[in-house]
């Protein structure tokens, strides 16, 4: 397994064109993984030209939240195939 730590901060600039960081409170979060997933974490960050496997999954969390949210207000995902045909994506099962 690997195991990999992420850390949530942010950095700002001031006026004089400083970076500080602001004061915000962390969290730190631990995750292992099987080699499997480590593998499609690498993947998807090679993919999307991520900086780090943190932006991989804060962007992840996002989509994720947002489809969970459409789900919930009844909306359905469709997929529309390389012939074109339209068909319901079923991600929750």
């Amino acid at each position: 397994m690997t195991t990999q730590t992420f850390a949530h901060g942010l950095a700002t600039q001031t006026e004089n064109e400083v970076e500080t960081k602001a004061r915000v409170p962390k969290s730190r979060v631990q995750f292992d993984f099987p080699p499997k997933s480590m593998e499609r974490l690498n993947a998807l960050k090679l993919k999307t030209e991520a900086s780090s496997y943190a932006e991989v999954l804060k962007n992840a969390l996002r989509l994720y939240e947002a489809l969970i949210e459409e789900t919930e207000r009844g909306n359905a995902f469709l997929i529309r195939d390389a012939d074109g045909v339209v068909s319901p994506y079923r991600m929750f099962l």
